[in-house]
């Protein structure tokens, strides 16, 4: 578990880390560079559960080997699914990281949702339904392993 107590924000006991795939951690179906060390390093503190409709065909080679709990989703009414899945996990548990506009609801819902605009750029929707923004995976990702930057940015 993650505990960070963020004034003004909420006292957080993070027990999940929901990502989606493309777009977020990886380009193009790749898995992108030093995403697998840094999920290898948050792994023993937060359980990691990827949830795609897996574009490329790839995550499941990609994340092989990796302490991730892989979902792949069906194409049809992909942000309601992503939103039952951080419910279903308790949304007061979940740090929810995404792109897409099919991540939107599970921003909202998560405990902390951090929208990602990289290389494949972000949805305006995610981002409206976002507690933190970031321009790397890498960089949100590091808000986990450095609770007092992620503090710095949500208290109030």
């Amino acid at each position: 578990m993650i505990s960070i107590d963020i004034p003004g924000f909420n006292k957080l006991e993070l027990l999940h880390l929901v990502f989606d795939y493309n777009g977020t951690l990886a380009l193009d179906g790749q898995l992108l560079p030093g995403v697998s060390d840094i999920l290898t390093a948050l792994a023993p503190a937060i359980k990691i559960h990827v949830i795609t409709a897996d574009t490329f065909g790839l995550a499941n080679a990609q994340l092989a080997g990796l302490p991730v709990e892989l979902t792949i989703a069906p194409v049809e009414s992909q942000a309601q699914t992503k939103l039952q899945f951080v419910t279903d996990l308790g949304v007061e548990t979940v740090v929810a990281i995404g792109n897409g506009r099919n991540d939107r609801k599970m921003l909202k819902a998560a405990a902390v949702g951090i929208a990602l605009i990289q290389r494949e750029g972000g949805s305006a929707q995610s981002i409206a339904n976002a507690d933190v923004v970031c321009t790397n995976v890498i960089d949100a990702l590091d808000l986990l392993l450095n609770p007092k930057r992620l503090i710095a940015t949500l208290r109030s």
